[in-house]
């Protein structure tokens, strides 16, 4: 090595190196916590493709949140709570969905008599309520369609107002003025049967 190019070297490396003390760095907080962030999310939702999810979210709150947090060593104990909340949340979300899919599916089956096959009469009049409804949705107004329908999928009042940019406290008024609104439309095109 030339003489120049050690002295480039040596002046590339900076004076002092930062300390653990100093603000936490996205990158380093990535690689040194992922490992830990991933098998706390594990060892509570048991999945490892949904503590993947659950890991990437949390890394996303890291990385929106790291001016709040005053030094590494709090990063740490900030990721493994947050992950553990999520997949908290996670499971709650998932208990709910799962609840909603059971009560859909022992209503088909008590509307089908029990049997599995289904007519092509009974096809098209499901189709046709399927389309009634979306028409009579389509005519609800905004931001009452948007809440009534990230309810459906499951969502909590926080995580509509976040989606939303709306309040949280106008989330319950808008998803029942929302219901309303839709019951009423759909009275109208042909869903009083």
């Amino acid at each position: 090595m030339s003489e120049r190019a050690i002295e480039a070297l040596i002046d590339s490396v900076p004076d002092a190196v930062s300390t653990s003390a100093g603000a936490p760095n996205f990158d380093e907080a990535f690689t040194l916590h992922h490992r830990a962030v991933y098998r706390a999310a594990y060892a509570l939702v048991r999945d490892s493709g949904l503590a993947e999810d659950v890991t990437q979210e949390v890394f996303l709150k890291l990385y929106q949140h790291l001016g709040s947090l005053q030094n590494e060593e709090h990063v740490r104990p900030w990721l493994l709570r947050v992950a553990s909340n999520t997949a908290l949340n996670t499971l709650r979300s998932r208990g709910r969905t799962s609840a909603r899919e059971d009560e859909f599916v022992q209503a088909a089956a008590a509307g089908l008599g029990g049997t599995a096959a289904v007519g092509i009469d009974s096809d098209y009049e499901r189709r046709a309520e399927v389309e009634e409804a979306r028409r009579a949705l389509a005519q609800v107004k905004e931001p009452m369609r948007s809440c009534l329908l990230l309810k459906q999928q499951g969502l909590s009042y926080r995580e509509i107002a976040q989606a939303l940019s709306v309040n949280e406290v106008n989330v319950g008024s808008l998803i029942a003025r929302g219901r309303k609104e839709f019951v009423r439309v759909y009275g109208k095109i042909g869903g009083r049967r």
